[in-house]
């Protein structure tokens, strides 16, 4: 064999080897321009939320570390003694058990409410599309507009609400000036509120579920109750688990209806952790206990929230 037929196989594999090295640094400079491409499109979400998220939330924890003078400007670096005057502020401890009786009253009958009207509505019935329309009006409505309109149905004499209970023999109710009943009327005005997002979404996920899978149940004798009970919830556990956790979150962040129908009143009895977090930074301008309370607030839904992660999504059934 010659000196040339020998190192065409040298050749060859060097060859091979530029022509690999090519390919590979094809793919990376293709790969480098997809993800430049990636972070220019990314370029203007990020900025909204470093100006609107990012930002608010570095500057609470800066101010959560510092005293404020009546002006709202940094006066005093106190380190963590903000953090440490929340646990013997009683005021704080009392909003943050409202927040929590506000949550119990309103998550769970929300939810509980708007699954029986979308069990109620979902079917394909002549006329339903009216109910599901009138069903879904709340979620148009804004926080503020819906306040002022249950003050109208709220009120002591004139209101609707009064009216009723007098015409079946009840005494009227002072709404929003009674310790007792203050925060079940904000409550009340808060489900009605949040039901037509609650209605839309299970509807949607009951909606999701395949005709197939009932006609089966019925052919295999299963009665309507059954069928809802260990079909129909199972199949729309994942809607449900998310519905879970955005009204326990919007529920800790309560404020606009508290500011128009109560200002936390009467006795504090409505005044939620949000609402005191706002007196503070912004009627009383005390910011650094204002931000260490926000940064509590957030801690607790985040805690909230693995929680519910941890235990509840154990029960979801994803398709």
């Amino acid at each position: 064999m010659s000196r040339l037929e020998k190192n065409v196989p040298l050749r060859r594999s060097s060859q091979n080897l530029k022509t690999s090295t090519t390919k590979t640094q094809s793919l990376r400079s293709k790969k480098w321009r997809e993800q430049m491409l990636a972070y220019i499109f990314l370029t203007p979400s990020l900025l909204l939320f470093g100006t609107f998220l990012f930002y608010p939330l570095i500057k609470s924890v800066y101010l959560s570390l510092y005293l404020t003078d009546p002006r709202g400007r940094v006066a005093l670096f106190v380190g963590l003694n903000n953090f440490v005057e929340l646990v013997t502020n009683e005021k704080f401890f009392q909003s943050l058990i409202v927040t929590l009786s506000f949550t119990l009253l309103t998550v769970p009958t929300a939810i509980f409410l708007a699954l029986l009207l979308a069990a109620l509505t979902h079917n394909k019935i002549r006329g339903m599309k009216l109910f599901q329309f009138v069903f879904s009006l709340p979620l148009i409505i804004a926080t503020g507009t819906g306040s002022v309109i249950w003050t109208m149905l709220y009120h002591p004499t004139s209101g609707m609400l009064n009216y009723v209970l007098t015409l079946v023999g009840l005494q009227p109710i002072h709404w929003l000036t009674d310790p007792a009943w203050a925060l079940v009327a904000v409550a009340i005005m808060t489900i009605w509120m949040d039901l037509g997002f609650k209605y839309i979404l299970l509807l949607g996920g009951l909606k999701g579920v395949s005709e197939e899978i009932y006609d089966s149940a019925k052919i295999d004798g299963s009665n309507p109750k059954r069928t809802f009970f260990h079909i129909t919830l199972p199949m729309i556990s994942p809607t449900l688990f998310f519905v879970g956790i955005v009204s326990v979150i919007q529920a800790f962040q309560t404020f606009g209806q508290i500011d128009v129908l109560t200002k936390g009143g009467p006795m504090y009895k409505t005044e939620v952790i949000v609402f005191n977090i706002y007196n503070d930074a912004f009627v009383n301008f005390q910011f650094g206990s204002g931000s260490a309370q926000a940064l509590v607030l957030f801690a607790i839904i985040l805690i909230l929230t693995i929680i519910q992660f941890r235990f509840a999504e154990r029960k979801v059934h994803y398709q």
